[in-house]
């Protein structure tokens, strides 16, 4: 080992390439940034969505629909799946906690009974809505439908 093979652990010097320090050192002038246009000025950040002037895509392609930010959104819940419950864990009232408990639906949700499904036993159902079709199923066989 001598002099001549020494070497700088690595990572330990960076290379710092030093620009706009004149043109002897290579990197003067235009300091690596080319010829005129924004890119070249001082302060420059491109807005996003920036596409040099033309027309940005967002702006070119169509929008269309409506969005309801008034719109109530219910998790729908099949009277075929209230029949299960009967079946397996012996429920006969659905109320909000039964059905949070059940993992049919969260704490934040509305709950909509939908008519999907044969059901069998007389129940009562609390849900935030319900269709015609389940209404009329829960009823018929003598149940309750009542709307929180």
């Amino acid at each position: 080992m001598d002099l001549s093979n020494l070497k700088p652990e690595q990572g330990s010097v960076k290379n710092n390439k030093r620009i706009g320090r004149g043109q002897g050192s290579g990197r003067g002038g235009t300091s690596t940034r080319g010829h005129k246009g924004a890119k070249s000025r001082s302060g420059y950040s491109r807005k996003i969505g920036f596409e040099g002037g033309q027309m940005p895509i967002y702006r070119r392609l169509p929008k269309f629909g409506f969005k309801n930010f008034n719109r109530i959104e219910y998790v729908g819940i099949n009277l075929g799946i209230l029949q299960k419950l009967i079946d397996n864990k012996n429920i006969v009232t659905f109320d909000f906690e039964v059905l949070i408990n059940c993992g049919l639906a969260s704490k934040n949700d509305k709950i909509k009974i939908l008519g999907n499904g044969e059901l069998k036993a007389k129940i009562k159902v609390q849900a935030h809505a319900f269709s015609l079709s389940a209404k009329n199923a829960i009823e018929s066989i003598g149940g309750e439908a009542t709307i929180i």
